[in-house]
């Protein structure tokens, strides 16, 4: 990994809260990722599940973390399995963890080399009543996709079908969406490297550079800053391509005129930001670009100050919507008689702002919560509405990362400063 290693403090906390809805006598039994193929002898990159990195920081294939909190034997009420290195694997593939960096890394105390390791759980699991077992509970998860969880789950009720089964993943969307200062500490790195990214491409950013050009502006800036890279597929669209929400083509050439939308994150540490910005190709806004870019600022700036303890999601965003309009109606897209006929099924703003407005935010970008149960204070969601007209080749969504206190929103971009309003994004363009 590219990042420092984080305070073992983080994943010993997420596992006290873990462990504390757990049924009495159960064990959680938690694998990493596949290690996947990608053509002939070569490999993807390594992406660590999410949950098991929650738990215990572990960020290494072939690993297998186990809580069993009743356990009668103190030593393996919680514990870890890692692969055994050797010198042949730290010649081709490099550095694996030894016991004590996985302890150091994890603050868990048992570690053990993962041969075997289902003939070493098999007493362990025999004297639970219940076995929790980790599935991808992400309503936005595409199931034809096989991964190493589903496998195990398959494996472990054939080998024990008369214990109980209990849903890990319902007990993490609730605690993974309500982060601990620790790991807000981490998510504010993310978001300064983002600043760092957008300040970079601002300065770079002119007429006649290509869309994959200012991706590498970003790559590097976050590289440089010991991210793993991107949080996800970045997108770069400029002029009309801006009007094609899950464009990552970023293959076109920049033209004199073009409003150019990035929507990038940076994963740092396996926590992810999000961001979406608007730059000029050449330094100046349009006078229709600045209208429809302000529209969509002011939709984004009421939007973040109802993103509050209580609020509803699915509720928020009838609102949000309801914000839209007004604004379509100013830009003259929209007509007081296409609000009076509209489906309620289907708004009149849909031609225009057609997506959700937000999402929560943390290991993953699009990351796990209940999204029919009332907001909590230690959430974090996106705000990023948008106005995509076709017929003019604008797209403008402008996106902020908002944490939900106590006390009310905070965009943790304003926080850092990162430049937003129309004159601050020309000014910085131009000094």
């Amino acid at each position: 990994m590219k990042y420092p290693i984080l305070d073992s403090s983080i994943f010993i906390e997420n596992r006290k809260r873990f462990v504390a809805q757990m049924e009495p006598n159960s064990i959680a039994i938690f694998h990493s990722n596949f290690q996947y193929s990608w053509n002939g002898d070569a490999m993807y990159k390594f992406k660590q599940n999410s949950d098991i990195f929650w738990l215990s920081g572990i960020d290494q294939e072939d690993s297998v973390l186990v809580l069993f909190p009743d356990c009668p034997i103190s030593s393996y009420r919680e514990c870890l399995f890692v692969m055994e290195t050797n010198e042949h694997i730290a010649t081709w593939e490099g550095h694996k963890y030894t016991k004590e960096e996985a302890t150091e890394t994890s603050g868990i105390k048992n570690v053990n080399w993962n041969s075997n390791y289902m003939q070493t759980l098999r007493p362990l699991i025999q004297m639970a009543d219940n076995i929790y077992l980790p599935l991808n509970e992400n309503d936005r998860y595409n199931p034809l996709s096989p991964y190493k969880n589903m496998e195990m789950v398959h494996k472990i009720k054939e080998l024990y079908p008369l214990h109980n089964y209990k849903r890990a993943g319902q007990i993490l969307q609730r605690l993974r969406s309500v982060k601990t200062e620790a790991e807000l500490e981490v998510m504010k790195k993310a978001v300064d490297i983002s600043k760092k990214g957008w300040e970079r491409i601002m300065k770079f950013t002119k007429p006649g550079v290509w869309e994959y050009e200012i991706e590498a502006e970003l790559v590097h800036e976050f590289l440089s800053n010991r991210g793993n890279g991107f949080s996800f597929e970045p997108i770069v669209a400029s002029g009309p391509s801006a009007c094609v929400l899950h464009y990552i083509e970023n293959n076109k050439q920049v033209k004199d005129g073009h409003l150019i939308l990035v929507d990038c994150g940076v994963d740092y540490a396996n926590y992810a930001s999000d961001m979406t910005r608007c730059l000029p190709a050449n330094g100046k806004f349009s006078q229709r670009q600045k209208d429809v870019y302000n529209a969509v600022l002011s939709v984004m700036k009421q939007a973040r100050t109802k993103l509050v303890t209580g609020t509803m999601l699915m509720e928020y965003q009838k609102e949000v919507e309801g914000l839209m309009a007004e604004e379509l109606l100013k830009l003259g897209l929209l007509s007081p008689q296409d609000i009076k006929n509209q489906d309620p099924n289907w708004p009149a703003v849909k031609k225009y702002f057609m997506h959700g407005t937000s999402h929560f935010l943390g290991i993953d970008v699009h990351d796990s919560g209940m999204r029919y149960e009332p907001m909590q204070a230690g959430m974090t969601f996106s705000c990023e509405p948008g106005i995509y007209i076709k017929e003019e080749g604008i797209g403008v969504r402008i996106e902020n990362q908002i944490l939900i206190t106590d006390q009310g929103p905070v965009d943790m971009m304003d926080a850092v400063n990162m430049p937003i309003e129309v004159d601050e994004i020309e000014d910085f363009m131009a000094s």
